[in-house]
């Protein structure tokens, strides 16, 4: 079981202007949106590292609303720095959760819109070994040949109350807020697509600024 949900969370480690209709609503609440275009980024690691004591949070706006990331800066480090170094140079801006598997994750953060899509660099840092994938955490998404803890841009956050999953991705933070706009997206899991997470509709990840909590 833990083989065939981690096979859902594959990763690649490694613009233009979007165009969205805001005059019609889908169920749920969420604004019909355009797939923005794929945008290839060929970045470096950040030089700069967050402190461990730091207390930062990522407002992810989204054609379905906005919801906050409560950043755990104090186990995951190099993780968040990556993500603040990313969502500063807008590499998540006009991007979407292009998975969505209901009673399991949202999955965004990829440039390419494929699933393949990465930064054009890695980050390592194993999770604790004491982190539960439940309800609410945010964590990255990586191949199954990958080592544990290896990252790129992609993310997904825990939808289910378990997800299941073995302490081998690398730990984000925790959603911190408006937890029923992630239930919104959720909402647009298809359940005919299975595990390959099919959206029924796009849902535009807008922009993610990262501020002191």
């Amino acid at each position: 079981m833990l083989t065939a949900l981690a096979a859902l969370l594959l990763a690649a480690c490694g613009g233009g202007d979007e165009e969205e209709s805001t005059s019609a609503t889908l169920p749920g609440g969420c604004q019909e949106a355009q797939a923005p275009p794929s945008k290839r980024v060929d970045l470096k690691p950040p030089q700069r590292k967050v402190r461990r004591s730091q207390s930062l949070v990522a407002a992810v706006d989204t054609s379905c609303g906005s919801f906050e990331i409560a950043l755990d800066s104090r186990d995951s480090p190099k993780t968040v720095s990556s993500f603040v170094h990313l969502a500063r140079e807008g590499v998540y801006d006009d991007t979407t959760f292009h998975k969505i598997v209901r009673n399991f994750v949202i999955q965004g953060g990829d440039p390419l819109g494929t699933g393949r899509g990465g930064p054009g660099y890695s980050v390592d840092e194993p999770p604790p070994g004491r982190v539960e994938y439940t309800r609410g955490t945010v964590a990255m998404a990586k191949t199954a040949v990958e080592p544990p803890g290896r990252s790129g841009s992609q993310f997904f956050v825990v939808t289910g109350a378990d997800a299941g999953l073995a302490p081998q991705y690398a730990l984000l933070g925790e959603v911190s807020s408006v937890e029923d706009v992630v239930a919104r997206i959720a909402r647009l899991g298809d359940p005919a697509s299975g595990q390959t997470g099919t959206p029924l509709a796009t849902v535009v990840i807008r922009k993610i600024t990262v501020s002191e909590g």
